[in-house]
């Protein structure tokens, strides 16, 4: 693995808005900003081989520009660019497996001129072995948002989650504020309505469980603003709601073997498509 932060590029304004986060990112990590462009090889019909040299200059064009604007509003950072032929999303994916953090645009144009559609993202969010940031290219809200959210999971190791949400807090200077949230079982029926203070108790437990989770690290970043807090309702309702006020979510992803090749959880996906903030998606064991 290499220090950098390497960033997909193909011309729409999702991955220009990329471009210049994952800029902002490489400086407050010290390390160089890698472009990557992927020509989809073979061609497909879509793009006749005539057109081939007109497609080499506006990719060449492209690089130039991007390169000249993240140095101009970034006059110390080292800026590398790559050229790389085949599937995106296999390419995209083995330059996020060398780099520190990857970001991509959430969105493309589609076809072989645009690489960064919905499946390539999610197929290198799904496969990547290092964290990747989608950004998207309009963010509608007021204001940048406010702290990094994080969806955590007191049950499951998650080591790498919080490492990651962490070090991104002490960078930006930021407060993170963690997310568990639980549902009574059905178990419990007619008896949490009956006695309301079951819920309360079990949301004290969970609390108390989240903090013991959090607390090594607390003691290990000493400057970062922490809130933690168990929220009651879907997993992917209360991240997704989180984020309209968020600077930054973060979510983790599971490594699992199904047939038909990378997987991402529901809340995972259902962030990745309604945060209007850009979400870090972290592989953990």
């Amino acid at each position: 693995m290499t220090a950098q932060v390497t960033v997909g590029l193909d011309g729409s304004a999702e991955s220009l808005v990329a471009a210049r986060w994952a800029a902002t990112q490489a400086v407050l990590r010290e390390v160089p900003l890698r472009l990557v462009h992927v020509e989809e090889w073979p061609n497909t019909p879509e793009v006749p081989l005539a057109h081939a040299r007109t497609l080499d200059e506006r990719t060449e064009r492209l690089m130039r520009e991007e390169t000249e604007r993240a140095r101009k509003n970034h006059p110390d950072l080292e800026v590398v660019t790559e050229h790389a032929r085949g599937r995106a999303a296999e390419e995209l994916t083995a330059a996020a497996n060398e780099a520190d953090l990857t970001v991509l645009g959430s969105r493309g144009l589609g076809g072989v001129r645009g690489f960064l559609v919905g499946s390539v993202s999610l197929a290198v969010v799904g496969a990547a072995r290092q964290p990747v940031v989608l950004v998207r290219a309009k963010d509608d809200r007021a204001g940048p948002g406010d702290g990094i959210v994080v969806g955590v999971d007191i049950y499951h190791p998650c080591e790498a989650l919080l490492a990651f949400s962490f070090s991104e807090a002490a960078r930006k200077g930021t407060p993170l504020r963690f997310l568990h949230s639980w549902t009574l079982p059905a178990s419990y029926g007619y008896a949490a309505i009956m006695d309301p203070g079951i819920g309360e108790e079990l949301g004290s437990h969970l609390l108390g469980g989240l903090d013991d989770l959090l607390e090594p690290w607390r003691k290990r970043y000493a400057g970062v603003e922490v809130e933690a807090k168990p929220v009651v309702g879907s997993p992917a309702y209360q991240l997704v709601e989180a984020s309209q006020t968020a600077q930054l979510v973060v979510v983790g992803r599971r490594s699992r073997k199904v047939p038909l090749g990378p997987h991402l959880g529901h809340v995972a996906h259902a962030v990745i498509h309604h945060s209007p903030a850009p979400v870090a998606v972290v592989p953990l064991t």
